[in-house]
């Protein structure tokens, strides 16, 4: 086979984003305003929900959330070791306990009898993680959060409104998934999504965040808190302030700075008119890939079944029996036929940040067990079919020397 050289996930730019980006410089605004707010709308739409509010990240919208559910000193937050540490990050930000479950055996997903035993009288969040774009057994999650309903202890009104433990969602990678005909974005209570570069939909940096129906609870209003919170804690936008005379505003809190831009909104906007096709390619680099591999001994993510359907970020596989020694080697033979892979993920527990704060991987079995033998493979709009033949083979032959 002649050496390609294979990105691990390019971003799928057109002449369409391109256009629409300089149709926005062309226009002298820029910054946040009548594109990021259709941006918004049209997020909404795809995802069946009433509103949805865009922001500079998925990190920026997970902590807002807790911000304004006012989830602080005192509570805690529970979520995974196997995640990316913006999840547990934005709980340390907000100066909340972080708690971590152990993923159950042999999964990807955390271990939710192990999520039933550590839920306190101060939890206030579960933060699942949709990992590669397949959504988590939610039901199994609210079930928990109902069976300890007596535990919960609301702090302000917005609380009060749920009564119960908060489920919020790292929704990263699930922009487009499905589970019991429910989009991510419809099933917990908050559900936040990247638009970073390396997403499926991508506005260079970006995220977004969608809610659920709250019972005595405008979304205007909570929608106004996003905004608050994420420009400074300033009553008018710029937008609002362009208009003449109007340049009077107030600071009702002290904010971020934490908003969306109308340049990237105008790459989202392209990028959701093509983002059907885009999911279609993926779902067929996956069939692809899962006929190859599934006679080889190599274990894959379960994207598709008859009650879910995965946005199909990632494609993460396992070799079975390997160590981690064993599966960097493989991640460096498989680079030397110029092909990139990468491993999802290191578990938190592992890092400097998360060891400080007193995490030990050897409370966390099951995540190390996953962690050690997996390998991500490219998956991304880019790959032509001779890419895939090239990678299929390529980690076929290498494998076998392990298996």
């Amino acid at each position: 086979m002649t050496k390609r050289n294979i990105s691990f996930s390019p971003p799928d730019i057109t002449e369409k984003e391109i256009k629409e980006v300089i149709d926005t410089l062309e226009s002298g605004w820029v910054t946040t305003g009548p594109k990021t707010k259709l941006f918004e709308q049209k997020i909404a739409e795809y995802l069946k929900v009433n509103r949805t509010a865009c922001l500079s990240s998925a990190t920026a919208a997970m902590e807002l959330t807790l911000r304004i559910l006012n989830i602080g000193p005192g509570d805690e937050v529970i979520t995974t070791p196997y995640t990316y540490s913006a999840t547990a990050a934005v709980v340390k930000h907000v100066g909340a306990k972080l708690i971590m479950v152990d993923l159950k055996e042999d999964s990807f997903e955390m271990d939710y009898e192990k999520l039933n035993d550590l839920i306190t009288e101060n939890t206030k969040a579960i933060m699942p993680v949709d990992i590669a774009g397949k959504m988590c057994d939610y039901n199994k999650i609210y079930e928990i959060v109902k069976n300890n309903k007596n535990k919960f202890k609301s702090k302000n009104y917005l609380q009060e409104k749920f009564n119960r433990i908060i489920v919020l969602a790292d929704c990263a990678h699930a922009f487009g998934a499905e589970r019991d005909n429910l989009n991510a974005g419809q099933v917990a209570d908050f559900s936040c999504f990247s638009f970073h570069a390396v997403k499926n939909l991508t506005t260079a940096e970006g995220g977004a965040v969608a809610w659920k129906n709250i019972p005595g609870i405008e979304d205007d209003e909570l929608y106004n808190k996003y905004m608050l919170h994420s420009l400074h804690g300033q009553s008018k936008d710029a937008l609002s302030k362009t208009k003449r005379g109007s340049w009077e505003y107030d600071i009702v809190l002290p904010g971020h700075k934490y908003n969306m831009t109308d340049i990237l909104a105008s790459i989202g906007l392209m990028q959701l008119e093509r983002y059907d096709y885009l999911l279609e390619r993926r779902k067929k680099i996956i069939d692809y890939y899962n006929q190859k591999f599934k006679s080889e001994g190599i274990k894959v993510l379960d994207h598709f079944g008859d009650n879910h359907r995965s946005s199909g970020h990632l494609y993460l596989t396992r070799i079975p029996g390997i160590t981690e020694k064993e599966r960097n080697k493989i991640i460096e033979l498989m680079s030397k036929k110029g092909i990139s892979t990468n491993v999802h993920y290191k578990p938190l527990p592992m890092f400097t940040a998360y060891k400080n704060l007193g995490f030990h991987i050897d409370d966390y079995p099951n995540a190390y067990n996953t962690y050690k033998n997996e390998i991500t493979l490219p998956l991304h709009t880019l790959l032509e079919d001779e890419d895939l033949e090239y990678i299929t083979k390529s980690y076929i032959n290498i494998v076998k020397k392990y298996i």
